[in-house]
């Protein structure tokens, strides 16, 4: 094989498990009735005219399993920390109690447990895409690489070596969607 003709697996490998930690920070911030401070990630407080991820603006601890608790630094902003909480979307009530907003983690009931195995399996989707993604853009080297003069016998062995990682790559996607589903699905 020409060097010059070489896919960069590598490369593509890289590419498909960016993806995969993609999905699971996504999966992070999913509620599946345990305390998470990763829950909270991807909410933004309107603080000093921007908007500001929770962590920037106090301390966000787990004291108890079901208990999620925010110390917010400037005692000015705990309205504007308890108002983001509220419209997040998680479904979560916090509770001001001087500069500490603490946020107790309900059960979830059945309706809700399927409406977030849709929502992780929506994430897993994205991730799937993307992994697919990163295969085309692989074998469009290869197509590139056989009209540069590549062999037949290379084509077919690095288009091999591509859907092989694609592969693996989709099915790391399926397992960790499979136990996030357990997880969340569990009482």
């Amino acid at each position: 094989m020409a060097d010059d003709n070489d896919i960069d697996l590598d490369d593509i490998e890289r590419r498909m498990d960016g993806a995969m930690a993609s999905l699971r920070q996504e999966f992070l911030t999913l509620r599946t009735g345990r305390a998470s401070a990763s829950m909270l990630d991807p909410i933004m407080v309107d603080a000093y005219g921007a908007l500001t991820p929770i962590n920037q603006v106090g301390t966000v601890n787990v004291p108890e399993p079901r208990m999620i608790t925010v110390n917010v630094w400037d005692k000015g902003l705990i309205g504007k920390v308890e108002k983001a909480l509220r419209e997040s979307g998680l479904g979560i009530n916090p509770v001001v109690d001087g500069p500490i907003i603490r946020l107790p983690i309900p059960e979830l009931n059945e309706e809700r447990r399927r409406e977030l195995s849709k929502v992780a399996g929506h994430y897993s989707e994205n991730a799937r895409v993307a992994v697919r993604n990163v295969r085309k853009d692989g074998m469009d080297q290869i197509k590139k690489g056989k009209s540069d003069g590549m062999s037949e016998d290379d084509q077919k062995f690095w288009e091999a070596a591509v859907q092989e990682l694609t592969d693996k790559g989709i099915a790391k996607i399926d397992a960790a969607l499979e136990s996030k589903q357990e997880e969340i699905m569990q009482v």
